[in-house]
């Protein structure tokens, strides 16, 4: 965080937490909180290992960053 109301530090991490809500967490519903909290824990695996982002030249984020090690 750079300073005091700089809402650009806060903007990937809303963005990414608004993509979970929308794919995820208003699909279905949770009947406990350990529940929840396998589900959040499984989207945030599958968003990191699975899920082709466009931005990312249509790789995973673990793809795009073995990448850019491997191009260095």
């Amino acid at each position: 965080m750079s300073r005091v109301s700089r809402c650009i530090d806060n903007g990937p991490m809303e963005a990414f937490w608004g993509m979970l809500k929308s794919e995820m967490y208003y699909l279905k519903k949770f009947q406990t909180y350990e529940e929840l909290k396998e589900a959040i824990s499984d989207y945030i695996d599958y968003y990191n290992n699975h899920r082709y982002q466009k931005r990312l030249n249509c790789m995973t984020p673990i793809e795009y960053r073995n990448y850019l090690k491997d191009a260095t």
